[in-house]
């Protein structure tokens, strides 16, 4: 069952519960296997419950048009699978009603966490002038190329970055309006992507301004992707440590 700590990323109905963020469906308690097509579906008619989806909306938000797929058959087998997690009938729907030619509603009343007060943006700081925007941006270069690790924040067993600039616009705006539903579709369309702590990456550019990388990931699910990761989030791995000796991360300074 999520966790306290996780509760503000759950949206509730009848007696499921939805963890946005990570994509896991519970049913009194207890998860229940969704794959990743028809949990996206589900996040799409839980954004707008009680309005009509439609197929042609499904098409375009979870099957970009560079994808090449049966999108009529891929969409009929989502919402099969969906309805078969829920328990819910086709001819006597309780929660996803069909409607001929045109697409999907979601029945059942669906309970958010309240509202919490947006974040303030953090400014970001103006570009270094001078010697030191030279010196900052020789450290960049000598980073290139260099292998880092993934060390996440608070605890957390990994880190959910952006793979490009535009998703990473797309997420801060997300955040500042708490929409965890859309952050999920981020995560379910790959555009935001999970991290383990430790996961190895190697550096193909850093933008001290943003104080941010470009890495390649090197092992794991996405490996040989590249991401925007936050220089905060990177620790030197020991492995060059001990071929190049300790050198401090001096990029966010």
């Amino acid at each position: 069952m999520p966790t306290p700590a996780r509760s503000a990323n759950v949206v509730r109905f009848d007696v499921f519960e939805v963890e946005l963020r990570a994509q896991e469906l519970y049913k009194a308690g207890r998860k229940i296997k969704l794959q990743i097509q028809p949990f996206q579906v589900l996040a799409m008619l839980l954004e707008r419950p009680g309005e009509v989806v439609t197929r042609d909306e499904m098409q375009k938000r979870l099957w970009p048009a560079d994808t090449f797929v049966d999108f009529d058959h891929s969409v009929n087998t989502a919402i099969k699978k969906l309805r078969q997690a829920l328990g819910d009938d086709k001819n006597k729907p309780r929660f996803v009603e069909t409607l001929p030619k045109r697409g999907y509603r979601f029945l059942a009343t669906v309970k958010r966490p309240a509202s919490s007060a947006a974040v303030a943006e953090t400014p970001v700081a103006a570009p270094a002038v001078g010697k030191d925007a030279a010196a900052k941006d020789a450290a960049a270069s000598s980073w290139m190329g260099r292998v880092a690790k993934v060390s996440c924040e608070g605890g957390l067993p990994f880190a959910v970055v952006a793979i490009d600039e535009t998703a990473a616009a797309e997420r801060q705006k997300l955040d500042a309006a708490n929409d965890d539903v859309g952050l999920s579709l981020l995560i379910a369309s790959q555009r935001l992507i999970m991290l383990p702590e430790g996961t190895p990456v190697r550096i193909i550019e850093v933008e001290h301004t943003h104080s941010r990388c470009q890495a390649r990931i090197l092992e794991g699910e996405h490996y040989g992707k590249t991401a925007l990761l936050p220089l905060k989030l990177l620790a030197e791995s020991q492995e060059l440590n001990s071929l190049r000796g300790p050198r401090q991360w001096n990029l966010c300074n």
